[in-house]
């Protein structure tokens, strides 16, 4: 098969595979073989032989181990071919003792004998060990015995073992092979910068080392850099173009993306495959281009491509995200064969729609059931909450994998039930199964929702433990993790680490400054993320809102809400609206804050009517707290807060009665505000405590130490009053 490029069903141009070792040409064998071996060419038997040669490969590649067996047998001459293909079938087929019976009796080898036999270990997982002592046991190795060890080593994790033997592999046959496999090897760990240096150290670049530097500058952000790779080839081939247009779509260019996609339709050197196809459909259904996406459709059609299931998938997907299931569920009963992928898209289609009990319907009906069907589920019933269907569901799981695992523990996550996710997190472990890097995320998200620095700490263990602290999602969630710990210098300490931050990185060290008080800092990294040539959006601004308003910059933070639309092309959302409202009311500008929620082109929600209410408050502006509690409570009939924060008012302003009244609607409408909640640790134990609770076993002793706390406290801010007074 020679080299392949594998590119996964998620539409991830990784080039993870650049030397098939699994079979082996018989015709380069034959022509390979001395003549010395063979019969003379044009005779009888030399044909009978090449032809019985044939057979036994085939019929191992079709699994008829068998037949395979019975040519093979039943042969009156039989030469290396014959021996080695005898091999590789069974090789195929796993039953690696009988391919080393029949290496073991074979009565000469070539070195295409000898590799046949390593990749029969490699194919059967023997340990990397193993493997590597028969190398060393070879009397002679060529290009195929190298990189078929280098890719075992890469396989096996041991990348430093890797390079150790790709440094003492012959120049003749490193170049392009052993290189392209150890390039993919360092791409595979993200280790960027190691693979950088074996693709300049290469005198011989080819396509294969090419495309897999390309797809690895941008799955790491440096979209630039591989577009400059890009332009410079003499040739590319579909992969290549690939690369380059899924590269603009992982760093959200959809443009940039498509125009290269229409480029390529344009220039017509490259054969239009399924896989690009799949790219540019799965990007069209995340950006929500819809014109693009139709476009495409009726490109596929053209292409008589529609019958393919890879892209009849791809296309359910996209209109699922559209939001148009009625016309995902059309496309599905369409299909004249349909996979499991199939129905895992059209459930995950209804279920991201909101449709759940639909999607849950279509689940049920599946004739085939794997992982990402039921992931699909739990990640449906834990947007809405249900967490306890989500642990019905993962026990009833056959086989569970860390995407199982880490869909259960991002549901309690989700919900704010951290200590459940951690309890979820230890069985994980305990159940051998290898965290991925979106696991180790949600467990630093479920350390920083409960403010846990220890356990941060040692979830950031881990990450060091597994290797894993090169990966942009796992830096961006520590850095979030640290900031809102209060750990402010070492989530900077992370984010300088970063060689190439992306716009995730510089999101969440412009929240931590902003959620820490350094509004400056802040607005300073925003003005380097756009020198750096990073596009910010909404979640950006979020950050830098934030940072406006605890800093008190009312003039700044209107600029910057402003040139969202008028710069950078975003409309601004509830949630910004809402942090321009708590700007302008705490600069006393209420009635221009006012004015700011009717200016929105979308209804209002309780968040930007909250935000009026809490600073109405401060500024004793009876008229308009009345207004926002009214808005509140249309919205939100269950609400205490305007109740509470009315009757504190009305209380403040000396109306006695108004408070009485106010206090006695949520009484009579049975509304509770819902208790306080803190906690300390103590000794790896959380104590909870709610407001108003006394059912823990030492309330007294709490209870006396607290008000012990509490007068000395007042006591410390008496002298200090005296001191200031002096």
């Amino acid at each position: 098969m020679g080299f392949s490029v594998m590119i996964t069903k998620l539409n991830s141009l990784h080039v993870s595979l650049l030397l098939s070792f699994s079979e082996f040409s018989l015709s380069n064998l034959k022509y390979s073989t001395s003549s010395k071996t063979l019969f003379n060419a044009g005779t009888k038997t030399n044909k009978f032989l090449i032809y019985c040669n044939t057979q036994i490969a085939e019929n191992g590649r079709n699994g008829d181990i068998k037949e395979a067996e019975s040519i093979f047998y039943s042969m009156p001459s039989k030469n290396i071919v014959s021996w080695t293909a005898m091999l590789t079938a069974y090789s195929q087929n796993r039953q690696l003792k009988n391919a080393r019976e029949v290496f073991d009796k074979m009565p000469e080898r070539s070195v295409a004998s000898w590799n046949a036999m390593l990749t029969a270990y490699m194919r059967n997982r023997v340990e990397i060990g193993e493997i590597f002592s028969f190398f060393q046991l070879m009397p002679e190795r060529n290009s195929v015995s190298f990189a078929a060890m280098i890719t075992g080593f890469v396989n096996a994790g041991r990348v430093d073992m890797a390079e150790d033997l790709y440094n003492r592999t012959p120049m003749v046959f490193r170049e392009p092979v052993c290189s392209n496999v150890l390039i993919n090897g360092y791409l595979k760990v993200r280790k960027l910068e190691d693979a950088v240096r074996v693709f300049d150290g290469m005198v011989r670049k080819d396509i294969v080392s090419c495309s897999a530097m390309i797809d690895g500058y941008s799955k790491n952000g440096r979209v630039i850099k591989g577009r400059e790779l890009f332009d410079m080839m003499k040739e590319r081939n579909e992969v290549t173009w690939g690369a380059m247009i899924d590269g603009y779509m992982k760093v959200c260019c959809f443009e940039d993306g498509f125009d290269l996609f229409l480029t390529m339709r344009r220039e017509g050197d490259v054969r239009l495959e399924p896989t690009i196809l799949t790219i540019v459909l799965e990007a069209c259904g995340r950006f929500s281009k819809r014109q693009q996406g139709y476009q495409v459709h009726g490109l596929v059609s053209r292409l008589g491509f529609e019958f393919d299931v890879f892209l009849g998938n791809s296309l359910i997907t996209m209109y699922s995200r559209f939001g148009c299931v009625n016309a995902a569920k059309s496309l599905f009963d369409s299909m004249l064969r349909k996979d499991v992928i199939s129905w895992n898209s059209l459930i995950s289609g209804f279920v991201q729609a909101g449709k759940l009990e639909e999607g849950y319907e279509i689940f049920k009906r599946a004739p085939e059931k794997d992982v990402v069907s039921w992931t699909a589920m739990i990640t449906g019933f834990s947007e809405k909450g249900l967490t306890e269907i989500c642990v019905e569901l993962f026990k009833m799981i056959p086989e569970k994998d860390d995407v199982a695992w880490t869909a259960l523990i991002s549901s309690f996550v989700n919900k704010g039930e951290y200590e459940e996710a951690f309890c979820w997190f230890v069985k994980m472990l305990q159940s051998a199964v290898r965290p991925n890097p979106l696991t180790l995320s949600s467990m630093l998200s479920a350390s920083a929702g409960m403010a846990m620095l220890n356990q941060g700490l040692q979830i950031h263990a881990l990450v060091l433990k597994m290797d894993m602290e090169l990966d942009l999602s796992i830096q961006s969630s520590l850095i979030s993790m640290y900031s809102k710990c209060g750990s402010l210098d070492d989530a900077y300490r992370i984010f300088k680490f970063i060689n190439y931050p992306n716009i995730v990185s510089f999101n969440a060290m412009i929240t931590g400054f902003a959620q820490n008080g350094y509004a400056r800092e802040a607005l300073k990294l925003f003005h380097q993320l756009q020198n750096e040539g990073e596009q910010p959006n909404g979640i950006t601004f979020l950050g830098v809102l934030s940072a406006c308003m605890h800093a008190g910059l009312v003039e700044e933070g209107w600029n910057y809400f402003k040139s969202m639309k008028s710069l950078y092309n975003i409309e601004p959302e509830p949630d910004h609206y809402t942090i321009m409202v708590d700007i302008l009311g705490r600069a006393d500008l209420l009635d221009e804050a006012v004015s700011l929620i009717d200016s929105m082109p979308f209804k209002t929600h309780s968040g930007v009517w909250g935000a009026l209410l809490g600073a109405s408050k401060t500024r004793l502006r009876l008229d308009l707290a009345k207004l926002a509690a009214q808005k509140i409570l249309d919205l939100e009939p269950s609400n205490a807060a305007p109740y509470v924060v009315l009757s504190d008012l009305y209380c403040i302003v000396g109306k006695k009665k108004d408070e009485e009244r106010v206090r006695l609607a949520k009484k009579l409408k049975r509304i509770k505000k819902i208790p306080g909640c803190s906690w300390v640790l103590l000794k790896n134990n959380i104590g909870l405590f709610l407001s108003g609770d006394q059912s823990h076993l030492n309330f007294d002793e709490i209870s006396c130490t607290l008000w012990t706390i509490m007068d000395d406290t007042k006591q410390v801010s008496c002298i200090d009053h005296d001191l200031l007074s002096l």
